[in-house]
């Protein structure tokens, strides 16, 4: 099958199969585990190709739903914009898009979650989103935008039908002050009209538990979504771990290293890793799994593979 370019027409409906009225708490709520995966905004059309040879063999596996992520600071909205109508459009997938309060006044996120709704999308992630200057800056809400994310679920639930989705952090959020005050925040979003959270990923299974624990002893029943990333390069992880401010265990390190520079081998050896990870959580009773897959299929496809079972979709 050759791949669509980036500037080719997509068709004005989407296929009976995908009804995007499906919601995400519906496919966690299966009796199946849901798979779901992540893809990132391309930059470039050549990138853009890469993403939907990818998009295309996981639609294979049926996943869930997928999410494309939003960049910095907005810095690729009109692609996220784009790619996740395309998905809507032109695959039979369910598409979960991001949105930011970054850089945007309340008539700019307005105009977007219009454009998501005007593409029949409705489910969306609502984020605060990084600071403008990147990881490690002080935040600096927009002077006619939003200041956290709780306000923005209220803001995406009040322009319609929309199902709302938001962030958790089991290794604690880079500016807060410690992992109850990320359960008190969560829980605001919950309380803003949040259905279900996506984890920031993470290599502790024991952190996720105790995230899940600490919500579920405030009184709130929230379906908390694991979020992994198998690891295929050093370096990636590397990069991963600065922008997001998320710890990596010395064990996993460790094994990472200890595959030297076969580039082969690391990837083997963070697909054990995620796999691990995925069973034991699944065990645990988390109501899914999230991938997270730098748009790129291999990796995510021999995790999957690994755990032998079927996404509810």
């Amino acid at each position: 099958m050759s791949v669509p370019t980036a500037t080719t027409t997509a068709p004005t409906t989407a296929p009976t199969s995908a009804p995007t009225t499906r919601s995400i708490p519906q496919a966690l709520a299966a009796p199946e585990p849901s798979i779901s995966v992540e893809f990132f905004p391309p930059r470039t059309d050549e990138a853009e190709a890469t993403l939907w040879d990818t998009v295309r063999r996981l639609e294979k596996r049926h996943p869930s739903f997928v999410s494309v992520t939003y960049g910095a600071g907005g810095s690729t909205r009109d692609r996220t914009v784009r790619v996740t109508e395309r998905i809507a459009r032109e695959t039979t997938l369910l598409p979960l898009a991001h949105l930011t309060c970054v850089g945007h006044s309340m008539t700019e996120l307005r105009s977007v979650v219009g454009a998501f709704s005007a593409a029949g999308i409705t489910n969306l992630l609502a984020l605060r989103g990084d600071p403008p200057g990147g990881p490690g800056e002080e935040w600096v809400r927009h002077p006619e935008g939003l200041d956290h994310a709780e306000e923005l679920v209220a803001l995406t639930r009040s322009l319609g039908p929309f199902t709302v989705g938001v962030a958790a952090f089991p290794d604690r959020h880079p500016e807060s002050p410690d992992l109850d005050h990320d359960a008190d925040v969560l829980v605001r979003k919950a309380d803003a009209g949040a259905e279900f959270a996506i984890t920031q990923f993470f290599f502790t299974v024991e952190a996720y538990l105790a995230l899940r624990d600490r919500v579920a002893a405030r009184g709130r029943d929230l379906p908390i979504v694991p979020g992994l990333m198998p690891v295929t390069s050093v370096r990636q992880l590397a990069r991963m771990t600065e922008l997001s401010g998320q710890p990596v265990p010395r064990s996993v390190t460790d094994r990472l290293e200890a595959a030297g520079d076969d580039p082969e081998a690391v990837r083997e050896v963070g697909v054990e890793i995620t796999t691990e990870l995925a069973q034991r959580l699944l065990a645990e009773g988390a109501p899914g799994l999230h991938l997270i897959t730098m748009n790129r299929s291999p990796a995510t496809l021999q995790v999957w593979e690994n755990l032998g079972v079927t996404a509810a979709h």
